[in-house]
């Protein structure tokens, strides 16, 4: 047997273990979790009331209703209210000292982060589930049906996987809440320059690029399809590879932080 063997499944047990730590806090912040349910809801009852001439226009994908359009967009914006609270947890553990102890104790060190990604990632799915039984009570259809929906659900997991990870790294370099806070302006406008709520057909300039060349852009796209035109391999395996890989990407720039912290330590 791998003598590395015991030393993973040590890290798997602590992983799930700060993960069930992350979810009991999260659940006592109501306040917190609400607005990323209720906000996107109340923009797709606007939008859909206020753009749905626009399915008509010339270029507009052909979809049945304006809500099977949002659908992906707004899942989107719902999981980005939660998804940098991984890095804001951290923060908060590392201002309180809470964060020294775990240090001190013989809790592995990349446990630390995962338990705090895992619990924004079991969050972000919960959302999506509610979000879709909405939708789908309201006339929206996925015409990619049970796997489409799983799809979904993956990915909206995978997009605060992404953000959370830059945004440990970040709370691991400053210790603020407030530093880390700041940066979800920046995701609430990247969602706004992408693809979520309009599509970059009828966008014009150097918008239009900026939306087309957007991550957020690349992952709703292939949702959008698998909702309103059916299952598509392709289309599942891109909107799951986006998140994916940036999340392999930020994940691993928050270990290398903590792993550079703890020598300058």
């Amino acid at each position: 047997m791998n003598k590395n063997s015991p030393n993973l499944r040590l890290a798997g047990v602590q992983t799930l273990e700060l993960t069930q730590r992350a979810l009991q806090n999260e659940f006592r912040q109501w306040v917190v979790i609400l607005p990323g349910l209720i906000f996107p809801l109340m923009m797709a009852a606007v939008y859909s009331s206020q753009f749905g001439r626009t399915l008509g226009l010339p270029g507009f994908p052909e979809v049945r209703s304006f809500l099977d359009f949002i659908l992906p967009g707004s899942i989107v914006q719902a999981v980005s209210f939660g998804a940098t609270s991984a890095g804001t947890a951290l923060a908060l553990d590392i201002e309180d000292g809470f964060f020294d102890r775990l240090m001190a104790s013989p809790v592995s060190r990349v446990p630390i982060l995962l338990g705090r990604l895992g619990g924004a990632a079991v969050i972000a799915a919960g959302k999506a589930i509610i979000l879709i039984l909405i939708f789908l009570a309201f006339g929206a259809q996925i015409k990619a049906g049970i796997g489409g929906a799983l799809i979904i659900i993956l990915t909206a997991s995978l997009l605060v996987l992404a953000i959370g990870g830059l945004a440990q790294s970040m709370a691991i370099r400053t210790g603020s809440q407030e530093a880390v806070g700041a940066t979800f302006p920046l995701i609430f406008v990247t969602i706004f320059m992408s693809s979520a709520f309009f599509p970059t057909s009828l966008m014009e300039g150097w918008f239009r690029a900026l939306a087309e060349n957007n991550p957020i852009t690349w992952t709703v796209d292939p949702i959008r399809r698998l909702v309103i035109q059916g299952w598509s391999t392709t289309d599942a395996l891109q909107a799951l590879g986006v998140p994916l890989l940036i999340s392999v990407v930020t994940v691993s720039l928050a270990i290398r932080s903590l792993q550079k912290m703890l020598r300058s330590s």
